[in-house]
């Protein structure tokens, strides 16, 4: 009998669902998405925003700082457009 309980809590174990950083982040995508389209009532930006916030500073913090990019925001002292090139 002590055998059957360990298997069983060896496959569940096994069969339990995992979440990357990744599937984070298409959470914030969507709440994006779904915020651009109009799919939140008044009301309820607040929340949903205070949610995109955290699960963001969340993926912020765990991400892993990628090969000769400083930690920090990516790109937030960047300006958004460059004018000309400079020779």
């Amino acid at each position: 009998m002590t055998e059957e309980v360990t298997e069983v809590q060896a496959t569940e174990e096994a069969a339990a669902p995992n979440l990357s950083l990744q599937d984070i982040a298409m959470m914030v995508q969507i709440i994006d998405i779904c915020s651009k389209r109009g799919g939140f009532e008044g009301p309820e930006l607040e929340q949903v925003g205070g949610v995109r916030n955290r699960v963001a500073a969340f993926l912020d913090a765990a991400a892993p700082p990628q090969e000769g990019q400083a930690e920090g925001p990516a790109g937030d002292d960047l300006p958004e457009e460059v004018e000309g090139e400079v020779a």
